[in-house]
């Protein structure tokens, strides 16, 4: 079965062809970060007008890069939240018009839902392996998500697919919003997780400590982190062009925010005595972040995550896996074209 997919929740604009749900045949990513660097974060209007531009071509090229003609297409699936409403719409109108247009199911799926359906995603290089173990496995039900972005993180129990339970979630700022203000304070580039992450690499996170906000069992907090940077970076207000500060203040940071997210999934791993623990959304890219989870996570836990760094962050063939598998769990429920609303703030529920 061939699903094209669409991404647009945010500033990528992003189609995909996905056969079965697992292997890749096309992801085209139309990136906006040099667009954004501008401004050092996502202006949701000009995001907006950059989908407009970038979408029709982008179809077009996933199709070609697939090898397949328009008429091979079995089912089209798109993101229908939550993201930013301007984004959303327009992935939205145009899934829906080639849906109409070949007479094809359209499925809509929840963003969250298409980064932890990332891990079931194919890759033939062995260097793209996205698990640690046996990169052909197929993961195995029930999992751990950990789900780490610029706009939501989650801890989530998935029982099997569509059966999802949630754990915890941030209760103020994402980990990846955090990264970007981060990044800002101390003078680095945006996208801010691969900019600190860099600059960590040269630094000691000992030599300017910061706190662990570990508030309840699975919730995450990062505003006062955040806080706590912006206080460092103000009282050392003249060693900020000093490039070892900075990588100290970064290593810092980064051990803080990946301390805490890696401690969080293996414990509540342990607790519900899961066969896998998985890490998905952009965040999941962190080398750290995959050192202390894979550090702390007893052997018979398997941790898997997107070895290649562009399944971590929005793409569309992430949307077109979990596509995949919600067609072949009710079949019937998409065999009508039904237009579709979407919700910048839709919640991820079971089917």
């Amino acid at each position: 079965m061939l699903i094209l997919g669409i991404e647009t929740s945010c500033d990528e604009t992003a189609v995909a062809i996905v056969k079965d749900g697992r292997e890749i045949l096309s992801n085209v990513i139309y990136s906006q970060i040099a667009l954004h660097k501008k401004t050092g974060g996502v202006v949701p209007e000009v995001a907006a007008r950059e989908h407009v531009v970038k979408i029709v071509p982008a179809i077009e090229s996933a199709v070609k890069n697939a090898g397949i003609n328009f008429e091979d297409i079995d089912a089209v699936a798109f993101v229908s939240g939550p993201g930013l409403m301007s984004s959303l719409l327009i992935g939205a109108n145009a899934a829906q018009t080639v849906a109409h247009v070949l007479k094809k199911p359209l499925i809509a799926v929840n963003h969250v839902e298409g980064h932890i359906y990332a891990n079931w995603l194919k890759n033939k290089n062995p260097e793209e392996a996205h698990t640690l173990g046996s990169k052909d496995s197929d993961p195995e039900f029930p999992i751990l998500v950990l789900t780490v972005s610029g706009g939501h993180n989650e801890l989530i129990l998935w029982k099997n697919h569509g059966d999802y339970k949630f754990l915890g979630a941030t209760l103020d700022d994402a980990a990846g919003e955090a990264f970007d203000k981060v990044a800002r304070l101390l003078g680095l580039s945006y996208p801010g997780g691969p900019a600190i992450q860099k600059a960590a690499q040269n630094g000691n996170p000992e030599n300017y400590p910061l706190p662990r906000a570990w508030v309840t069992k699975y919730d995450f907090s990062f505003s006062g982190l955040k806080t706590a940077v912006l206080r460092m970076t103000k009282k050392h207000e003249k060693k900020l062009k000093s490039p070892q500060f900075v990588a100290d203040v970064a290593a810092s940071f980064q051990e803080s925010v990946c301390e805490v997210l890696a401690t969080k999934l293996v414990n509540a791993a342990k607790t519900f005595h899961v066969r896998e623990a998985h890490l998905a959304g952009g965040v999941s890219a962190n080398a750290r972040l995959r050192e202390i989870a894979q550090k702390l996570l007893p052997p018979q836990i398997r941790l898997r995550f997107c070895g290649k760094i562009s399944l971590c962050t929005d793409n569309a063939a992430m949307i077109a896996a979990a596509a995949y598998f919600k067609f072949k769990k009710h079949p019937r429920a998409y065999k009508k074209f039904t237009p579709i609303v979407v919700n910048p703030n839709l919640e991820l529920k079971k089917w």
